[in-house]
């Protein structure tokens, strides 16, 4: 059983023992500890927390004791059942509450769940938040008010709808052109809340031709729910047999997307915010961020506009934290987590989905087609396991030393920029290990890379 305390939130596995696994002694403890939290951040006032959740089979479960315990916090509780995390992150805002609580453990087995934690803007809690969270969880410093001060419960169905609204609104979104285009598209919503609302979303920008794969909001996911392209094939056989000119595949809460071209190859999840940025650069010139993790195509696809790339520390806060502090336009993760801060501040696969298909329209090529136009880069992901008593931190600063005649970043662990590719190196904040990803122009290059850098920590 595992259990893994983190500044975004709280995640791990249902059943077990207490503090070992998400029990729900676990799940009253860091919910009432969240709420302590946010009273502490609104003292002149009663809070209210927007609650949603994905579909797995434990979420119903969790929901009732996360809305439970907030109104025995004192906290009112808007109830937007199951619903995508952007449709929570935008419910916060729009629905005027001080907090919010996302009920997923994103692309985890069905085994998992989570509290993910956002803060009035409807955004992640930053490091200084988080951590005084987990603080007050760990002493156990929170108290419930009597009787007549205990929450309200309101239930809010219907905001995945005015979440698509916010969507077919913008300028960017063309419904005219993608309805001229006829596209016929196929779907892979693993059984989750994608499956309620990507249907909806298709139909809103005027696409009438929509092959579903796994659409039932049971929980019970066909394949492991992480988009990537070993778990995809049944989409992919889908996008032969029923001719789709496009493929859209989202983990069960809706954050990341996955593209699949029209002969069933990946478009690639590190094109998908390339491609969107793309297109938003070709209307509306802007700076563009991503992590440093994330493919070096979005620096050449901004340059080609004459606007800059920035890199942030791997995460969603920190990217959004970067994005304001240069006023991107457009950014993201190269996990497909595509953020575009004219709709809100969080991943989103349904801006997403949007904005892709308003530039295939436009473009009149197929999706294949697209994906070619775009730089070749190959990512290769790594990771070597520490001995114990081995400090990663110190590892990473013998490296710097050794690459000083490189262009080096130490923002986030360790990158390191050659002529052919870079190499980032961080550790893991919850196992000893160090995460190692390579890029350069070939897979075998991207692989050799990595390669000599794992070599180069053995001997260390």
């Amino acid at each position: 059983m595992t259990l893994i305390k983190s500044i975004s939130g709280i995640r791990g596995t249902i059943g077990g023992n207490v503090s070992d696994s998400l029990t729900p002694i676990d799940i009253v403890r860091f919910t009432a500890a969240y709420a302590e939290w946010l009273k502490g951040q609104n003292p002149q006032k009663k809070c209210k927390v927007a609650v949603g959740r994905d579909a797995r089979i434990s979420g119903e479960m969790v929901s009732n004791i996360v809305v439970g315990t907030l109104m025995g916090c004192g906290v009112d509780v808007i109830n937007l059942g199951l619903a995508t995390t952007p449709t929570v992150e935008m419910a916060v805002t729009g629905l005027g509450a001080d907090g919010g609580l996302i009920l997923t453990a994103s692309h985890n087995p069905r085994q998992w769940n989570a509290l993910k934690l956002l803060n009035g803007k409807g955004e992640f809690l930053n490091d200084e938040q988080g951590k005084k969270v987990l603080d007050i969880a760990e002493k156990g410093t929170y108290t419930f008010p009597e009787i007549d001060l205990i929450g309200d419960l309101v239930d809010e169905y219907s905001y995945i709808d005015e979440h698509i609204d916010k969507i077919i609104e913008l300028d960017l979104v063309d419904c005219k052109a993608i309805e001229k285009a006829n596209f016929k598209v196929a779907i892979d919503c693993v059984n989750s809340v994608g499956g309620i609302v990507l249907p909806r979303l298709l139909n809103a920008l005027g696409v009438k031709d929509i092959v579903e794969l796994y659409t039932d909001p049971t929980g019970e996911f066909p394949h492991n729910p992480e988009p990537l392209p070993e778990h995809l094939h049944d989409i992919s056989e889908a996008m032969v047999k029923h001719k789709a000119d496009v493929g859209f595949v989202v983990d069960p809460d809706v954050d990341r997307l996955a593209i699949v071209n029209e002969d069933g190859t990946m478009f690639g999840e590190e094109y998908t915010l390339v491609a969107v940025a793309d297109y938003v650069l070709s209307i509306k010139k802007g700076n563009t961020v991503s992590n440093l993790s994330s493919t070096a195509a979005l620096r050449d696809v901004t340059h080609k506009y004459g606007k800059e790339y920035y890199a942030s520390a791997v995460g969603e806060v920190n990217v959004v934290t970067k994005m304001k502090a240069v006023n991107a336009i457009i950014g993201g993760e190269g996990n497909g987590g595509v953020i575009l801060p004219e709709l809100h501040y969080g991943r989103d696969s349904l801006v997403g989905i949007a904005l892709f298909l308003s530039h295939l329209a436009k473009k009149k090529m197929k999706c294949s087609e697209l994906r070619k136009s775009y730089p070749d880069y190959f990512i290769s992901k790594n990771k070597i396991e520490l001995k114990t008593g081995i400090n990663p931190d110190n590892i990473l600063k013998t490296l710097a030393v050794h690459f000083k005649d490189y262009p080096l970043n130490t923002e986030d662990g360790l990158r390191v920029d050659f002529e052919d590719g870079w190499v980032h190196m961080r550790k893991s904040n919850t196992e000893p290990i160090i995460r190692i990803y390579a890029e350069s122009r070939s897979q075998d290059k991207a692989n050799d890379l990595a390669k000599n850098i794992m070599e180069r920590i053995k001997t260390i």
